[in-house]
């Protein structure tokens, strides 16, 4: 019993001596420094203290004004990313940021004072060492990367004490046009990821530490350090202002021009155009920013065209719409609706409700003839009844009253779900539809992009996404793979609307099997390729490449189970502008990641790496494998050491910080995986030699 008490003080000793350690380690990978009292911060900073210092230097600070040129169907960006350094040490900033997942990156400046320095392309390895000799030089240097299609990365280093460096970003991207309505999406916030796996080496481990992430890179998310940029707690301020203003020509009078989520003041030119800015002035960067018009009834485009001459070559950009209600004779098919719910820690708080509400009214569309399921996950996943059932009335009872005690904790674990929900195909009576309800808000999307392209059979999937500021590029590509839409519900007041023009798509035919062909037969590159299905309001959008643009082109394709439709289109006219030929190539760079690249672009195929690296170079976009890089030529630091710091994004709107960073939790860091498994590799030996010492 003496040897039993000792045993228990002993373990409980070391123990709580590892706690403070590994509370420690845990902050050491968020960049943290030990605490400090709260009134010794006066806004969202993060505190370093440096060995010259007996105080805490503060990181540098954000600010980001954003401008945006729209005409017609594109949007030219400017993104201005100003770094202050408020501290007295010679600091480095890093700043992981959301782009629009099909935004092509082609500029970026580094601005110090008078002086502008162009930011030049290169391979990203080598952009990264023209990057770290400068730093090591003591010359003022940014590089711009990409870690996925929709999330980048700006480092700056050598910020003088109490100075700053301006970046500049430009991009350019195509608006959607749904259902008559055009939209335009700026996301504000990285949402923090789930991410499975093991920490994949211990060399990895420290290496992660130093990019500022809060998890290390795993065997199934291998840069999961570089897509988990430390999270602003509860009780700070807000970080990262930003300021958006938007000066729109649309080409056509408007009947609506309002913003989504944010308040607006907007201003009517006499010549047809509108300016549009935040009524806040700045708000945090905590939930995606969106515009959206709607065009006077009789003006909406039918079809636009726009297009570049480009080094002996034309670009072009063309937008088609469908056959009108009118045409479409529909025959109502019965069909297998299986919902797929994410109830996961990260969408705890607003969007569990959202998603509930959503669900709900998606269980009064369904009729008689129909058979339905629901599937639930986070750290693991079951369903609602063990196969789909014909709908009743007592089981739509059921199933309301199932969702009503739905909750949101736990982890993301989206495969098991994925797989359940497409595995059990119906044998061709009913047309099977599976709606996916979750935030994205996970970092294998490589995994379960593969999941969805191996198994979605006859079944279409269509993602649905919730909350402030899902993962788009996720839910897009999910959905593309699936040969369905994308749904995105931004706040509850948007639930009912949208989830009707949901139904309204579920229950038209798909226009399939999308041909083009020119009349006089002349050969084009076309991306997307192929052209995915498109359903009710959706236009068909494509980016070409051809020797010379003329004659006409035929667009043909089945409408569901009517006859084949046919649309020919004129290629004369249409509008010059000078980015189609990037759209093009970010295009084109899309589709070849699609054949088998993947997230890291790790499969072992060269040839495709460098067909990327090519068209990424030769048309000076930011891409996998190219970063742009910028250098001032003269050293301003000489001795002085330069601190290296994280900037911190703020937790999504409406999501709660305990529930994805709380145990259990969404966004687990593998670092705590890793120390509970120190912990009690510890405890194992130590139960060992106490055995060894009682046989003795």
């Amino acid at each position: 019993m003496i040897r039993q008490s000792m045993l228990a003080t002993f373990v409980l000793m070391i123990v709580t001596s590892m706690l403070p350690w590994a509370r420690s380690a845990v902050a050491l990978s968020n960049n943290e420094g030990p605490e400090i009292s709260q009134g010794e911060i006066t806004q969202g900073t993060l505190m370093i203290k440096t060995p010259s210092s007996a105080s805490y230097s503060p990181a540098p600070v954000l600010d980001t004004d954003v401008t945006m040129d729209v005409s017609g169907l594109i949007a030219r960006v400017k993104v201005v990313q100003k770094f202050r350094n408020e501290g007295q040490e010679w600091a480095e900033g890093k700043y992981t940021f959301p782009l629009p997942d099909n935004a092509a990156v082609d500029h970026m400046r580094l601005i110090i004072g008078s002086r502008i320095i162009e930011g030049q392309i290169h391979e990203r390895e080598k952009a990264r060492k023209i990057y770290q000799t400068a730093k090591r030089q003591g010359k003022q240097t940014s590089l711009l990367e990409q870690q996925r299609a929709n999330i980048f990365t700006t480092l700056v280093a050598n910020i003088a004490p109490n100075d700053a460096i301006t970046v500049e970003i430009e991009y350019q991207q195509t608006l959607t046009y749904v259902n008559s309505e055009f939209r335009l999406r700026f996301p504000l916030v990285v949402g923090p990821r789930y991410i499975p796996g093991q920490p994949v080496s211990s060399e990895q481990q420290v290496r992660g530490f130093s990019t500022g992430g809060w998890s290390v890179d795993t065997d199934q998310v291998p840069d999961a350090s570089q897509i988990t940029p430390p999270v602003a707690v509860p009780g700070e301020a807000p970080v990262n202002p930003v300021r958006i203003s938007v000066s729109l020509n649309p080409g056509f009078p408007l009947t609506t021009l309002e913003s989504s989520y944010h308040k607006i003041q907007r201003v009517d030119n006499d010549d047809g155009s509108y300016q549009v800015s935040l009524a806040a002035g700045n708000v945090p960067a905590d939930r995606d920013f969106e515009l959206r018009w709607r065009p006077v009834q009789g003006s909406e485009p039918q079809a636009a065209l726009f297009r570049q001459r480009l080094e002996g070559e034309d670009y072009a950009m063309l937008m088609v719409l469908p056959p009108s209600d009118a045409y479409i004779q529909q025959h109502a098919m019965p069909r297998e609706m299986i919902f797929v719910i994410d109830v996961s820690g990260s969408m705890n708080g607003e969007s569990i409700r959202q998603a509930k509400q959503a669900l709900l009214l998606a269980l009064d569309g369904l009729s008689g003839q129909d058979r339905f399921n629901i599937i639930w996950f986070n750290q693991t996943y079951g369903s609602l009844f063990p196969a789909s059932q014909q709908v009743t009335d007592s089981r739509i009872r059921t199933a309301r009253g199932f969702v009503s005690k739905l909750r949101a904790e736990g982890g993301t674990e989206m495969s098991g779900a994925l797989k359940m929900a497409l595995s059990k195909n119906t044998e061709g009576t009913h047309l099977r539809q599976v709606v996916f309800l979750t935030d994205g808000a996970v970092g294998n999307e490589r995994a379960l992009f593969k999941t969805i392209s191996s198994m979605i059979g006859d079944s279409r999937l269509f993602t649905v996404g919730i909350g402030s500021a899902p993962n788009s590029h996720f839910m897009k590509k999910a959905a593309r793979a699936g040969r369905g839409t994308f749904t995105f519900i931004g706040k509850t007041s948007e639930v009912l609307r949208k989830i009707q023009a949901l139904l309204e798509k579920l229950e038209h035919p798909a226009l399939s099997n999308l041909r083009l062909s020119f009349s006089n037969g002349q050969t084009s590159e076309i991306y997307p390729y192929p052209i995915p299905d498109l359903y009710k309001g959706e236009p068909v959008i494509v980016a070409m490449k051809t020797r010379q643009l003329s004659g006409s082109l035929e667009i043909s394709g089945k409408l569901g189970n009517l006859s084949p439709w046919r649309s020919r289109i004129a290629l004369s006219g249409g509008e010059q502008h000078p980015g189609i030929a990037r759209l093009w190539a970010r295009r084109k760079i899309d589709s070849l990641i699609a054949q088998g690249v993947g997230a890291r672009g790790e499969s072992g195929n060269d040839t495709i790496r460098q067909q990327i690296i090519q068209i990424a170079m030769q048309h000076h976009l930011v891409s996998k494998y190219t970063s742009l890089v910028a250098v001032d030529v003269t050293p301003v630091r000489k001795d002085a050491p330069v601190y290296s710091h994280a900037m911190k994004t703020n937790l999504p709107q409406g999501w709660s910080y305990k529930h994805v960073f709380g145990m259990p939790q969404t966004a687990t860091p593998a670092l705590q995986k890793m120390l509970i498994g120190l912990a009690l590799l510890l405890l194992s030996l130590m139960f060992i030699k106490v055995y060894q010492w009682q046989r003795y």
